[in-house]
C-alpha cells in the first residue's frame, strides 16, 4: 500500500511540474523573436530631408535599415545608448541602426543639415 502511494504521489508531482512548465510560454514577457527589420526611406537633396520628424514606431531589439537616397555623402547620427553614427555615400546606400535595447523615443539626425530625420518610438 505504502508503494502504490509513493507512485501515486511521484506521477502526481509530475504531472504538476509539467503543467506548471507548460504555463511558462503563457507569460506575459514576451519571447525573443526573429523580427524582420523596419526600413524606412530617407530623401537628402540639397538641404531637405525626408522624412522630417515623422515617427516610427519599432520593438526593442529590432533592427532598422535606413534606405539613403542622397545627392551627396554624408552621416546620420542615431541619440541612442551608445551613440552610433552611421556614413552613407552619394546615391543609394543602405545603412543600419543597431538595435536598440530600451524603450523611449530615440532621435535619428542630420547634424550638418541640422534637421531630425526621424524619431524611433522604441517599444
Amino acid at each position: 500500500m505504502r508503494r502504490a502511494m509513493a507512485t501515486t504521489a511521484v506521477l502526481l508531482g509530475t504531472l504538476v511540474g509539467n503543467l506548471a512548465l507548460s504555463g511558462c510560454g503563457d507569460s506575459e514577457t514576451p519571447e525573443p523573436s526573429s523580427q524582420d527589420p523596419e526600413v524606412i526611406q530617407v530623401t537628402i537633396e540639397g538641404d531637405s530631408v525626408t522624412p522630417n520628424g515623422d515617427r516610427v514606431e519599432v520593438s526593442v531589439g529590432q533592427e532598422i535599415d535606413l534606405e539613403v537616397t542622397a545627392d551627396a555623402p554624408g552621416e546620420i547620427h542615431v541619440h541612442s545608448t551608445p551613440e552610433q553614427e552611421l556614413e552613407y555615400d552619394e546615391g543609394t546606400s543602405t545603412v543600419t541602426i543597431q538595435p536598440i535595447d530600451k524603450p523611449g523615443t530615440v532621435d535619428v539626425e542630420s547634424h550638418s543639415l541640422e534637421k531630425t530625420i526621424v524619431q524611433l518610438e522604441v517599444r
